[in-house]
């Protein structure tokens, strides 16, 4: 197979010939070919049409997939892989999904504008070799050198501009203060950043209030940017925690995303039935959707609030007793003779997956028409959630083939053209001519995940190839990376088709 050259216009020309597309707009597939030129889609045509008139004989390889569906690279949009960009730049976990772009930066966590040796929690999250960038310029400058295996669009967290600006972080930020964090912000976006990023759930960022955040975000919105936020409370207070995020995002004047919608605690189980409701409801007032990850269970640091003595709780890190990595929260307990929180408190600091949805909970959230998927993977945890290395395949299989929830062109529509439009990734997630040519081919009676939370780190099955502007990048019969050709997306104000 041939590698073409992510040159824009000239060089050789890749044909995907004789699969199904479904071009990401949630229309039917049909079937048809899709012509590469450099970097570019450069056009989709039906069976047996002319080649192009750029496509001089002899000067083209033609990749049969017969039997396969070919799709726009599917989109993470909801990512902690600021770091593993630049730790791991060949990015198997997401490509070998078909993932070709990773929003970072969520739930106020980004390693821009943190430099420290000892970032705290929540920064921690993202490791802690690459907290030393200043600004947006500055890790913009380290994707091009790094250049990893997918693209990287950046949100700017809200907890790392507090940690950089404020001396203390149990109260709303001062005047001065908030000013420091607009002029930080501002550069950023000047710099391609997509928006902003909040994770009041966090205890670092739970003094802010609407006028820090709506401040905030007014800056974002000033250059057509997103508000992304992980809400103040997902368990009882969860309908007041979504209206305040509303309330931020209407009064900034800037579209909102709600990060991995879910109904947590079982005190908290079914209210996607009273949540759902409200957000439609918002969405007809303000520019408003959700992210969602197909499984049960979230996945954070250790929090002895989270721990209820109900919820299975899976140890996916631990400082202090790295040994107990793997195992569940209440065998532990049991083996040394205590609580569960209080090994919990033994445990930390650490991370943990944390069982806390219901399964009809999740596939409400997955099946609405305002959902995006997005993995939330943590990359740095030494035995991390199975969605790392499985969320987006899991969609196609459990949602599509299995459950029927889906048909395929929505279900790829939410991996694709939906997170293009909504974070504003202008010429990317759609098959159209002069889009870059980021494109997945995978085996429709194939594709589903194996990651486990007993196993995470495994291959999905049935995805065959991932082209990431326009060089073919992960090869699935081999499960090797065959090219990185990623690139720093910055944020764009064309508008995508939904």
């Amino acid at each position: 197979m041939s590698l073409t050259q992510a040159d824009g216009g000239s060089g050789r020309i890749d044909v995907l010939r004789n699969g199904v597309l479904h071009d990401g707009s949630a229309s039917d597939g049909k079937p048809g070919d899709v012509w590469i030129q450099g970097d570019k889609l450069l056009a989709v045509l039906p069976p047996g049409a002319a080649p192009p008139a750029q496509a001089e004989p002899g000067n083209f390889t033609v990749h049969d997939c017969a039997g396969m569906v070919v799709a726009p690279g599917f989109i993470d949009v909801h990512t902690h892989d600021d770091a593993a960009v630049l730790d791991h730049p060949d990015m198997l976990p997401k490509l070998s999904q078909g993932i070709t772009t990773v929003i970072t930066g969520n739930c106020g966590i980004s390693l821009v504008p943190i430099v420290t040796d000892e970032p705290a929690a929540p920064l921690s999250l993202l490791g802690r070799r690459q907290f030393r960038f200043e600004s947006l310029a500055a890790y913009r400058r380290a994707i091009d050198q790094a250049r990893p295996g997918v693209n990287v669009a950046a949100l700017i967290g809200h907890t790392a501009l507090r940690m950089q600006a404020m001396a203390s972080l149990d109260s709303p930020a001062s005047a001065a203060e908030t000013q420091a964090m607009s002029r930080v912000l501002d550069d950023a976006m000047r710099a391609g950043a997509l928006g902003m990023s909040s994770g009041v759930f966090y205890r670092q960022a739970y003094a802010a209030d609407i006028h820090e955040l709506s401040s905030l975000v007014k800056v974002v919105a000033a250059h057509g940017g997103v508000y992304a936020t992980h809400v103040r409370d997902e368990l009882r207070g969860i309908v007041q925690a979504i209206e305040e995020a509303a309330l931020t995002a209407r009064t900034a004047g800037a579209p909102l995303v709600l990060s991995h919608h879910k109904c947590a605690g079982p005190e908290n189980w079914g209210r996607t039935a009273e949540t759902l409701p409200l957000i439609e409801r918002l969405a007809r007032e303000q520019p408003i959707a959700m992210d969602v990850y197909p499984y049960t269970a979230g996945s954070t640091v250790l929090r002895e609030d989270l721990v209820d003595g109900v919820i299975d709780i899976l140890i996916t890190g631990s400082e202090a007793h790295p040994e107990m990595v793997g195992r569940y929260l209440k065998d532990i307990a049991a083996l040394w003779g205590i609580s569960q929180k209080q090994a919990c408190q033994r445990l930390q600091p650490g991370g943990a997956c944390y069982f806390q949805m219901r399964q009809d909970d999740v596939d409400r959230v997955v099946a609405h028409p305002l959902s995006m998927i997005g993995s939330d993977g943590l990359p740095h945890d030494r035995h991390p959630h199975p969605r790392l290395w499985g969320a987006f395949p899991r969609v196609l299989d459990q949602y599509w083939r299995i459950k029927g929830t889906l048909p395929l062109a929505q279900a790829i529509h939410k991996m694709t053209g939906m997170s293009a439009r909504r974070f504003g990734l202008g010429g990317r997630g759609l098959l159209k001519p002069g889009y870059f040519a980021d494109v997945v081919v995978f085996d429709p009676d194939k594709v589903r995940d194996l990651a486990t939370y007993a196993e995470p780190a495994q291959f999905s099955q049935g995805i065959e190839q991932v082209w990431v502007n326009g060089r073919l990048s992960f090869i699935g019969r081999d499960k090797a990376i065959a090219a990185r050709a990623g690139r720093f997306v910055e944020r764009s104000n064309m508008k995508v088709a939904s």
